[in-house]
């Protein structure tokens, strides 16, 4: 049987967890989205015909050059299962983007950790403003829910770590380190990463999940979704993740997993996305 992929895209000889095309969810659900901008942020959400009982908040993120629009179906699964499913440009992307898509890859990949470290760790701090808001508009309180794709993941396993209210995470093709060790193109060479400058150097040093392991102290559900043959995101950060914090989720082992898909590279599956719907719900 073929494996359903409908996630993954190769760019400027870098992989990317970004779909292929835009692909705009239709029907009635579809007329339910709501899009609007929060100050400076501008976000898309659609809200439950019944809210769920415990996290009734989900934000889900897209993958690095990707945009929010390109989340619809995620948020209306999300939200057919009582979640108001929140989405939000992450920083220097979609609406809030000043270059074309290839010129934002092209310039992010020169100097990754320059580049990329604070698209990272700009859009952690705005996912508290994102819950801030969420929580006035709609009315809600207790605890959240994040995950995303790829670079969509990174944040959501980053934010978690610094905002307690999300305690519970669903990663897909995601890390917990930002140093990416090993990373490939999509070619099979190892990138040359660059060096951050000290604007950048700030964001890695305050919100690193690895090297920050203490901010995990309230024990989040954490759920990594990896490709077992991914290059571009090496599982084994993850595995080393879990691993480190074996002691802070002692009490309560099942709520961190790593689960490898074999023969899958930097790519979401259908598989994958539905063990991480399936994680959000259960949690």
């Amino acid at each position: 049987m073929k494996r359903r992929t409908f996630v993954g895209a190769a760019a400027v000889g870098a992989i990317v967890g970004v779909p292929t095309a835009v692909r705009v969810a239709s029907g009635t659900d579809a007329d339910r989205l709501t899009t609007e901008r929060i100050e400076d942020i501008p976000v898309m959400w659609i809200e439950p015909s019944q809210r769920r009982v415990g996290n009734a908040l989900a934000i889900w993120l897209n993958g690095f050059g990707g945009v929010k629009e390109q989340t619809d179906r995620y948020l209306i699964e999300l939200a057919r299962h009582g979640f108001v499913a929140v989405s939000f440009d992450t920083w220097q992307h979609g609406q809030r983007s000043t270059e074309q898509k290839a010129a934002l890859i092209k310039r992010v990949f020169a100097q990754f950790r320059r580049g990329m470290w604070p698209i990272l760790g700009q859009s952690v701090l705005e996912t508290s403003r994102i819950i801030d808001w969420a929580y006035a508009r709609f009315g809600l309180n207790g605890n959240v829910s994040m995950g995303g794709f790829s670079m969509g993941g990174d944040i959501a396993v980053a934010a978690a770590g610094f905002d307690h209210r999300i305690d519970c995470v669903a990663a897909i093709i995601a890390t917990p380190d930002w140093l990416r060790r090993g990373m490939q193109d999509g070619s099979g060479n190892v990138i040359d990463q660059g060096t951050a400058d000290r604007y950048a150097q700030f964001f890695y040093d305050s919100l690193n999940p690895m090297t920050h392991l203490d901010s995990y102290s309230h024990a989040p559900a954490i759920s990594f979704e990896c490709g077992a043959d991914d290059l571009h995101v090496p599982a084994q950060a993850a595995l080393e993740f879990q691993t480190a914090l074996n002691a802070t989720f002692s009490g309560e082992p099942n709520r961190m997993r790593v689960h490898l898909q074999p023969g899958v590279g930097h790519e979401v599956t259908w598989a994958s996305w539905k063990r991480s719907l399936a994680w959000m719900v259960e949690h």
